[in-house]
């Protein structure tokens, strides 16, 4: 987990800002402090199993400093569930957009994490072709609640595998509890519910 303050965290988040408003999404910057932004990035590798994607958090802290932090994450699933589908019609992968107040805190298996129990839908791809590849065709799109939670992996895990069917998963535990401790806190001034907003690597040529 990179922890980012200062010059670079003004930097960092005024491109995040340009690129979001670009898409017409909402960028939260409330007066009250942590008005989270989560913030996915998916890279350009479409061959699946790595923790090569981004999951970045901005907010305002109480001094009204903004911090940015950045997990290393995956918002892909593992080759195990492309290849061995939950379901007939495929694997879900997250379609990018912003995706307003459709996570809360909740129970993810045995433990705290964000569930999509939210009051509004997501939309996923599914990928039924059963290999590696990371396939994202507009016509299998689909919208509704699929159980797509933001939870953890291991300790330090190496490879996605069976730690994601579509969901959006921490590499390490330690930075999830880190994540989790900053949702709890924002909690406190804003209530359970979240938004989450999925970004591509190239959605950033657009903001330089």
């Amino acid at each position: 987990m990179a922890k980012i303050t200062g010059v670079e965290a003004r930097v960092l988040v005024n491109h995040f800002r340009c690129i979001m408003e670009e898409k017409g999404y909402v960028f939260f910057e409330g007066r009250k402090p942590y008005d989270l932004n989560i913030v996915g990035v998916r890279s350009f590798n479409m061959r699946a199993n790595k923790f090569d994607d981004s999951i970045n958090v901005f907010y305002k802290n109480t001094k009204k400093d903004w911090e940015v932090r950045v997990y290393k994450a995956t918002t892909d699933p593992g080759t195990y569930y492309l290849e061995n589908p939950m379901k007939v019609t495929g694997t879900a992968i997250m379609v990018p957009g912003q995706y307003r107040s459709a996570y809360k805190i909740g129970t993810h298996y045995t433990y705290e994490a964000l569930v999509q129990r939210g009051k509004n839908p997501i939309k996923i791809y599914r990928d039924s072709n059963k290999d590696e590849i990371l396939d994202m065709s507009s016509d299998t799109v689909i919208e509704g609640w699929y159980g797509i939670n933001i939870h953890k992996a291991g300790s330090n895990s190496t490879i996605v595998h069976k730690w994601s069917a579509g969901c959006q998963v921490f590499k390490t535990s330690s930075d999830f509890k880190d994540f989790m401790t900053l949702v709890n806190r924002a909690a406190k001034y804003w209530g359970p519910t979240f938004t989450y907003t999925l970004l591509e690597e190239k959605d950033f040529e657009v903001c330089k």
